[in-house]
């Protein structure tokens, strides 16, 4: 049986591979609704949109290659758009390294 740590290292891995996933097969406009609760405090306190407005549903069209819908919601979406894939491709990386050496050291831990 697997160490607690080593299942966990193994689950968030799953999550990040699977996260791109999960994300393509739910509709681009997904988040498109205005329906919501403001979550910007710029826009519920004083009604003008920051810079961050509508980025959510800019990276998510983004996401399904629906380039101009994304920059209708927000025109700097390609730029983090392209931090989160290389934040992305970081994480995996460091979460594959863990797992690897992980399994090395209980391969070697004796067995009780």
């Amino acid at each position: 049986m697997l160490p607690f740590k080593s299942l966990l290292n193994y689950a968030w891995l799953g999550a990040l591979l699977l996260f791109p996933i999960v994300l393509w097969l739910m509709p681009a406009g997904f988040f498109d609704s205005e329906d919501g609760i403001i979550l910007c405090p710029s826009r519920a306190l004083f009604g003008l949109e920051c810079l961050g407005c509508g980025m959510t549903r800019a990276i998510m069209h983004l996401h399904h290659f629906e380039v101009e819908e994304a920059l209708y919601y927000n025109v700097l979406s390609p730029a983090v758009y392209l931090g989160l894939i290389i934040l992305w491709v970081v994480w995996v990386r460091a979460a594959w390294r863990t797992v690897k050496a992980r399994r090395a050291t209980d391969r070697m831990a004796p067995q009780a």
